[in-house]
């Protein structure tokens, strides 16, 4: 579908990509790699046509569309959520209004018999086969179920875009790229703004997407779970495995050692033919084989070794302060804005060494207890920091709230105090912003780079206690194996706020889920949590959090472990086959008025039925009623995902 070829790119004069030459064929599913500033987003920009190559030349097939997602977007703040959404159907709303003014144009005309009439009918029923066909008489619900698979509430169809987040506003343009199904997705680190529910959702769609999909990701088990082919850009070009990234891994490991061994092996083959020649160089009797040897050496084509990038990131945290046994003792907490309450009665004891996650969508009070814990927002109910405890935050939008207009060093050299300052270039060695790069403005920096910056500030002063609010977006897979380990080795406490279940998996032995304004402890890593929630859930794809309207309901309805009572779990599954019951009547309903509408439509093309008034106000009465059969069923499948969900 898509053809790259002899690709070369260059800024200035400094060349970043040097004969890429790839296809993407139907339903490929690959995973682009590369270190940060490898060139992996300017090679989707230029898939999407959005960046020109320096020289070369990427051809798409007529037809083919291709939908791009990039780390950085605008969007418009005049709609609200629903609005923009629905730009992804723009061509059904044109088709929606052609069709309405086909049919007006029927009702209005009384020349039944003449060959204008006929044709018009036709068209009309023609266009409107199409509609239905292209979905035109659900896509609303479609919507419905692409923004709450990733995260939205009904409640949010109808706000303002302004109103949300950068994060958030990713999402909704992530939607309009999903639902407008394109033959060719490039995403470009869409995992960044969203949560375990919202990525496994993701990866359900993408799994079942019946085109292409070229990605970019640092979530490893993400790339793992979808792709099946890996592009490496590595030193200016590029590298095709047909394998998913870890055995890219394995295979790139075994690629490198052959080449180190024959390359060994043909440098042998030059020594010796070098000596053979410069020893019997001015030997008469031997100058016909000094000839022969001579064009020998000339005709061998040296061996090349894929360049590796020797850099490394040498991430570790002062040694911690001793602080007292309960770093952080939480009973009871409460927090409201206004009349809606984020989190109640949240009890907590974080003991000294502790390493645990906070996860759980987008909105149910992650960073609010953050904020708690930091001393920065009032709360109902009491939250004790432990004797001596020294807090080292880093915040999701740290690397943004850097000063563009200073240099790297600049950057450090402002926070840093005393002796530290005599270290500022040790130190940002030591995070790969050797030579050259300290002089570099943060404006040209790379989102990873900005990071791995942002990072070298928490560095600055010991702390007994992290907080590190998304660590590792936009780092690369090398650099968050280095952060994890050195989290790992820290001899303090962390809370590690994050989706990214690979950085998760090893590092943290307790996991708080936050749903429904409540807390719920997990023992046990990252999978064991994850393990038990699909066990517990009676529809795994459309996992979300429980949304009472009561909460102190809530609280005294359910049990100890978070599960329904006898009694009330009785009462819903009844009632949830009451709805699959009226689902399935919807269903047939449905089928029964569309093979009805059929029979009219087809009627409706013959001269005698075209001219048979009767026939035509029953084939509007047809629509009207399948159109208000669809809106039932649309309502009563949204309620029983809703009431799966709280089962």
């Amino acid at each position: 579908m898509v053809s790259v070829v002899n690709l070369y790119v260059e800024f200035g004069s400094t060349p970043l990509l040097e004969d890429v030459t790839f296809v993407i064929n139907k339903k490929d599913r690959i995973a682009l790699v590369g270190k940060n500033g490898a060139g992996k987003s300017t090679l989707l920009k230029m898939l999407a046509g959005q960046q020109k190559p320096t020289s070369g030349t990427i051809s798409v097939a007529k037809d083919v569309t291709i939908g791009y997602l990039p780390q950085v977007m605008s969007l418009s703040d005049r709609h609200t959520v629903m609005e923009e959404t629905e730009q992804a159907f723009s061509h059904i709303t044109s088709m929606q209004a052609e069709i309405q003014k086909l049919n007006n144009e029927l009702a209005e005309r009384t020349d039944y018999e003449s060959e204008s009439y006929r044709k018009l009918i036709e068209r009309f029923t023609h266009e409107n086969e199409r509609f239905l066909m292209m979905g035109g008489a659900n896509y609303h619900a479609e919507i419905e179920r692409t923004l709450i698979g990733l995260g939205f509430r009904r409640e949010d169809f109808n706000r303002p875009t302004s109103e949300f987040s950068g994060g958030w506003r990713m999402r909704i343009e992530l939607a309009k790229i999903l639902l407008s199904r394109p033959d060719v997705l490039l995403l470009d680190e869409p995992t960044n703004h969203l949560d375990i529910e919202s990525i496994q959702w993701l990866e359900d769609f993408l799994r079942n997407n019946p085109g292409a999909v070229v990605l970019v990701s640092h979530d490893r088990a993400f790339i793992n779970n979808i792709t099946t082919r890996t592009i490496e850009i590595n030193c200016r070009r590029i590298y095709d495995y047909k394998v998913p990234y870890d055995q890219f891994i394995v295979l790139r490991k075994e690629r490198r050692e052959q080449q180190m061994r024959a390359y060994e092996n043909q440098q042998k083959q030059i020594q010796d033919t070098e000596e053979f020649i410069e020893r019997f160089r001015y030997k008469a009797t031997k100058a016909v084989q000094v000839q022969s040897r001579i064009k020998q050496l000339e005709k061998i084509v040296p061996i090349e070794i894929d360049e590796e990038d020797t850099s490394t990131l040498r991430l570790k945290f002062p040694p911690a302060p001793r602080s007292g046994n309960y770093p952080v003792i939480i009973e009871g907490l409460k927090k409201t804005y206004g009349n809606h309450v984020v989190i109640h009665d949240v009890n907590m004891t974080l003991h000294r060494g502790d390493k645990v996650a906070f996860v759980g969508r987008n909105g149910e009070g992650k960073s609010t207890l953050v904020k708690c814990i930091m001393g920065e927002t009032a709360y109902e109910g009491k939250l004790t920091i432990g004797h001596n405890v020294m807090i080292g935050y880093f915040a999701q939008n740290q690397a943004q709230l850097l000063d563009e207009d200073l240099t790297v060093f600049d950057t450090i050299d402002y926070v840093a105090k005393g002796d530290i300052r005599t270290k500022i270039r040790d130190i940002l060695g030591a995070f790969m912003f050797g030579g050259e790069a300290i002089d570099k403005k943060v404006k040209v920096l790379s989102g990873g780079e900005r990071s791995r910056l942002a990072m070298i500030r928490l560095l600055l002063e010991p702390v007994n206690l992290l907080i590190l609010d998304e660590p590792t977006n936009h780092l690369d897979m090398r650099s968050k194996d280095v952060l994890k380990e050195a989290i790992r080795d820290f001899d303090g406490t962390a809370i590690i706020v994050s989706h990214d279940r690979d950085f998760l998996d090893g590092l943290v032995t307790k996991v708080y889920e936050f749903g429904g304004g409540l807390v719920k402890e997990h023992l046990g890593g990252i999978y064991d949590f994850l393990q038990k929630k699909k066990i517990e859930s009676l529809d795994e794809l459309q996992r979300k959090a429980p949304q009472p309207e009561n909460k102190d309901a809530e609280k005294s309805e359910n049990d100890s472990t978070g599960k329904l009572s006898y009694e009330a779990r009785k009462e819903q599954n009844r009632k949830i086959r009451k709805l699959e019951k009226q689902v399935a009547d919807c269903e047939q309903s449905i089928a029964q008025l569309e093979a009805s509408i059929q029979e009219a439509e087809h009627k409706m093309s013959t001269p005698e039925g075209a001219a048979d008034q009767q026939l035509y106000a029953l084939y509007q009465s047809l629509k009207n009623a399948l159109k208000a059969k669809e809106t039932e069923w649309e309502n009563a499948s949204i309620e029983l995902e809703e009431n799966l969900n709280i089962n």
